[in-house]
């Protein structure tokens, strides 16, 4: 049986094989978060509408759109979010989230831009300091944002 499902599988080729693969695998949406850092070293925050009351201070984050490059998402995340400019560093976090979704987190420093906030999904957005960040900000950005110490 098993020989005769790789003799199959061989002669279907690739579109066929993709389309397979895609109807009977699990699908997964990409949120992507920026630590974006000033000179500084002061961290940005922003107090999200959309997020569980008590829990609404978090990094500036959304979801990848598809055939998007994850750095290309910060950098649109924090535009969209802040009117900020930021370049992308390293890869800071990577690991499969909450049910169907993969999170993907990275470094980024300000490069200009006027702090606007998008009111529909932006109730607030601050710089603070990484010893001096505030209740309500979510575990894993706290960590996010202690995984590299601040520049001098």
């Amino acid at each position: 049986m098993k020989r005769l499902a790789a003799g199959v599988w061989r002669r279907l080729r690739g579109p066929v094989q993709w389309r397979v693969l895609w109807l009977t695998r699990a699908k997964f949406m990409v949120g992507v978060t920026g630590v974006v850092r000033d000179d500084a070293g002061r961290v940005l925050l922003l107090r999200h509408r959309m997020w569980p009351e008590g829990r609404q201070w978090g990094l500036p984050s959304g979801y990848a759109v598809k055939g998007e490059e994850f750095t290309a998402t910060v950098v649109r995340e924090v535009r969209e979010e802040t009117g900020l400019d930021v370049a992308v560093g390293r890869l800071v976090h990577l690991r499969s989230g909450f049910r169907l979704r993969i999170e993907v987190a990275y470094e980024a420093t300000l490069l200009g831009g006027e702090l606007r906030i998008d009111p529909f999904e932006i109730l607030e957005a601050r710089w603070f300091s990484p010893d001096e960040l505030p209740t309500g900000l979510q575990d894993l950005h706290r960590t996010l944002i202690h995984s590299r110490p601040a520049p001098d």
